[in-house]
């Protein structure tokens, strides 16, 4: 049975893992192009057929279209690549000589912490051969409650390694280090963390099923942006970038680790997250530690503006060949960054930014990250992975949230009922597309579109994300790099936002509505009901008898609250401004006054 011919999309090639091997070595223009996301749905023998470096060499397009017509169902490809798979080996037990005395590293750590912040070990240890694949270091910390953490260690160059831990809890701390470097094993020492700062909420956790709220049990109410290479863009930039969240309404910045190949996206970073060079090739067992020095300061200075850093681990747009090292330097890769971040307050985890695009990746292996993540966070902070094609199965015990991208042109947040009933958690979409004028579908619907989409969300009880993708002549596109605003929706995004968070109890939670109207709050105490893109010019309502009820008329657009003069009850009709993107609440009247 032939599994794919001429006509088969390119998409489905670079999806089988013999199939995207094929490609990648015979045709590395094509796979390494910024514009190849672009072009997954056209038929491979057109690609090839109009691929600059196939052009006149008929024979070699013709070879290529026969290896990728004669490959192997994806089950026995898959299965055949899966027994041949190498376990990542532990470090060596001796990595120093039984000459260095165990626990002689020099330790350097405050006598005093706070809780909800980070305490840091640093160790000067040995910086032969390879530290960052050759040492392993962990420490256990026991708690005043007398609960234990294990905190992994990382490398940060220089003969200096350093662990981390966000301290849960105040009182007196004890830890001692493990490691198979002689002199940074059983180091010990005792610390006293103070009560937690003024003003310090702790990490983000899923409250009430659906929703979130700090470790405080202030509710958190994640009202989202994408900026996904925007830490790669040099310092100016990247300061621009920072003026504009502390300006505008965003608490959650999706953002990735690593660079980014595609469009408006193909300048090179001036740090990269291994050692070496595009030129030269890098070295994936040997990190870069200037680089995540940077990382860290940026994430830092998110947590200062109260912006959590939706931080994505993995993704497909690359140039560099960090979407394609092996399995053993994914999971270093991967445990490197977890050691070196999981202190941070902010940090949320995605394994993935579109994690079917990885078609190297198998399902296995993101269980694995999974699994890796868990265990070298102390802190559990949030953890989810996106789709570009097919949802990955939000059910999994590991996943705390959805972080969807709209799976249909014009519909995404009228489903978030769907999905919340579905799996049981949380809903955040991520991309609902974006407010912009590029040639991409996902890239350009208008402000009205965009603050509609967060308002159907919201009143779905669900979470829906910002991005901007307006052209700009230098190429930068906030969704890329950062920068500044220039759509309309950020202003009523930010008005959204106020609304949401004068819902009594916190969340807005969806009620049983009306076939075209949906409508969320406090059943028969504080309703909101949104017309979305319909324009009636009056709606009748229905509430219990005997109460009276304050009424506010919304307009998401404009932006204005209207109070009606006088309070109603039971079966009234309201008078509406008969345009588009209006909202009605619906709040109990206190005697003496309004609600």
């Amino acid at each position: 049975m032939t599994t794919f011919t001429a006509e088969s999309p390119l998409y489905f090639v670079m999806g089988h893992s013999e199939g995207n091997r094929i490609l990648s070595e015979r045709v590395p223009t094509l796979t390494n192009n910024p514009l190849l996301h672009t072009l997954y749905f056209h038929e491979v023998g057109t690609i090839l057929g109009t691929e600059d470096s196939l052009q006149g060499k008929p024979e070699e397009t013709a070879e290529i279209l026969r290896l990728i017509g004669a490959l192997e169902p994806e089950d026995t490809v898959a299965q055949r690549l899966a027994a041949g798979a190498a376990d990542l080996p532990a470090p060596a037990a001796g990595y120093e000589p039984d000459t260095v005395e165990r626990g002689s590293a020099a330790a350097v750590y405050p006598s005093t912490a706070a809780a909800q912040a980070r305490f840091q070990l640093t160790l000067t240890g040995p910086s032969h051969s390879n530290p960052f694949t050759d040492v392993e270091l962990r420490a256990e910390f026991t708690a005043p409650s007398g609960k234990t953490l294990s905190v992994p260690g990382f490398y940060d160059g220089n003969g200096s390694y350093k662990v981390r831990l966000l301290v849960p809890e105040a009182g007196d701390w004890t830890f001692a280090t493990s490691s198979n470097a002689r002199s940074l094993d059983g180091v010990t020492g005792t610390f006293i963390a103070d009560e937690a700062d003024a003003g310090a909420k702790g990490v983000v956790r899923v409250a009430n099923t659906f929703h979130f709220a700090y470790q405080d049990g202030t509710p958190y109410l994640p009202v989202g942006t994408t900026s996904y290479a925007w830490t790669h863009q040099g310092d100016v930039l990247e300061k621009q970038t920072l003026d504009t969240l502390a300006a505008g309404p965003f608490n959650k910045m999706r953002m990735c680790v690593f660079p980014k190949s595609y469009l408006f996206n193909e300048n090179e970073p001036e740090l990269y997250p291994f050692e070496g060079s595009f030129a030269a090739g890098f070295d994936y067992d040997r990190p870069n530690p200037a680089f995540y020095r940077h990382l860290e300061q940026r994430i830092g200075q998110l947590d200062e503006l109260g912006i959590e850093a939706d931080l994505i681990l993995f993704h497909a747009y690359d140039r560099w060949g960090f979407s394609t090292m092996s399995p053993g330097q994914d999971d270093r890769y991967l445990k490197y960054v977890v050691a070196r971040l999981a202190s941070h307050r902010n940090i949320w985890w995605s394994l993935a930014n579109e994690y079917d695009l990885l078609f190297r990746k198998t399902t296995e292996d993101w269980e694995r990250f999974a699994g890796i993540v868990q265990a070298d966070d102390p802190s559990g902070h949030l953890l989810s992975i996106h789709n570009c094609q097919d949802f990955y199965d939000y059910s999994r015990p590991w996943i705390t949230h959805s972080s969807i991208q709209r799976q249909d042109v014009h519909k995404t947040a009228e489903f978030t009922g769907e999905w919340r009933d579905r799996w049981q958690k949380p809903v955040v979409i991520d991309e609902c597309a974006y407010e912009g004028n590029i040639d991409q579908g996902w890239g350009n619907i208008t402000g009205e579109e965009m603050t509609r989409r967060f308002w159907e969300g919201a009143v779905r009880g669900g979470y829906v994300g910002h991005g901007e993708t307006y052209m700009h002549a230098d190429d930068v596109l906030w969704w890329a790099k950062g920068g500044e605003f220039h759509g309309s929706s950020p202003d009523r995004i930010a008005f959204l936002r106020r609304i949401l968070e004068e819902t009594p109890g916190g969340f807005l939670e969806p009620l049983p509505s009306a076939w075209d109207v949906p409508t969320a709050g406090i059943r028969h105490n504080y309703e909101i009901s949104y017309f979305g893109f319909n324009q009636p010019t009056y709606r009748n309502f229905v509430m219990p008898a005997g109460r009276r009820y304050a009424v506010d008329i919304i307009d998401t657009w404009n932006m204005t609250v209207e109070t009606l003069p006088d309070t109603v009850q039971g079966r009234f009709r309201l008078e509406l401004p008969g345009r588009q993107f209006i909202a009605v609440r619906i709040r109990t009247a206190h005697e003496g006054g309004r609600s």
